[in-house]
């Protein structure tokens, strides 16, 4: 039996097992993720993401759902490896390019007494409309139940009452899997306070319900001030934390700022 030594972190509550492949590599990573993540029977996580290097960037990620599945991108498990990369001492940057398959992230990294505690995010450009995300005329939808925004990655956030009361299983795995969405969806569940602040719960594509998703936090930001909700700038609340989401005029880029923690490290035997 070989080890692999894994990291257990999170953004906002939203945790996976991060791996340093240079050092350990994993030959599956998809049937890795959905052994491992299990609760109880596995380390227990939302996936499974994988450091590597990168031709193009400091460094690169994978992202593996606990359901198997590859994910393009992670708001909150970048800013993670950004985390693992500076505390394990494997750079002394503190403005990091981190290669995705949603293209390469730029991340300004928070240090407090020498560790790193959170990061600012370059997310890129949204987009509004992408044929091969959203099968409707244009590749775009936006109705009375919600706005669909790429972000990389497909989102359609749906405002809501009270996001706090919604079936997020029951609503979110139908959205999920709807036909106009022929990449699968994530499914975002958004109320606008009177404070500007929205409070969001998520279901992620591959993953079910999570404390929160970064992608998804920039999307509701965008649909929110697509919509005339809110302003450029937000504090989106999830069940594990709360990130600002800035959408820049100057040059239409989301920057997503948020903590990264490490819970525990630790070895798993593989065979």
């Amino acid at each position: 039996m070989a080890k692999i030594k894994f990291t257990k972190m999170h953004g906002a509550g939203n945790d996976y097992i991060y791996v340093y492949t240079p050092d350990y590599p994993i030959a599956d990573p998809a049937a890795a993720s959905i052994a491992w993540s299990k609760p109880h029977f596995g380390i227990g996580s939302d996936g499974l993401i994988l450091i590597g290097k990168s031709e193009q960037a400091d460094f690169s990620m994978r992202i593996f759902n606990n359901d198997g599945s590859e994910a393009m991108m992670c708001g909150n498990g970048v800013r993670c490896v950004a985390k693992y990369v500076y505390d394990h001492k494997l750079t002394t940057k503190t403005t990091l390019a981190i290669d995705t398959l949603s293209d390469i992230k730029i991340i300004n990294l928070r240090i407090e007494d020498g560790k790193c505690t959170g990061a600012t995010v370059d997310m890129g450009e949204p987009r509004l409309c992408h044929p091969k995300q959203c099968a409707t005329e244009n590749g775009s939808l936006s109705n009375e139940q919600g706005t669909f925004v790429s972000m990389g990655n497909p989102h359609f956030v749906t405002f809501v009452e009270d996001s706090t009361k919604t079936d997020v299983e029951g609503e979110g795995k139908q959205l999920e899997f709807d036909p106009i969405f022929p990449e699968r969806c994530n499914i975002e569940f958004a109320t606008v306070r009177p404070d500007g602040s929205i409070r969001m719960r998520v279901w992620e594509r591959g993953s079910g319900i999570t404390m929160a998703c970064g992608t998804g936090a920039c999307a509701t930001a965008v649909a929110a001030f697509a919509r005339g909700l809110a302003g450029r700038e937000s504090d989106i609340e999830m069940d594990g934390g709360t990130l600002h989401i800035e959408w820049r005029e100057t040059d239409n880029h989301v920057y997503m700022t948020g903590p990264a923690a490490t819970a525990f490290e630790g070895e798993i035997e593989v065979d």
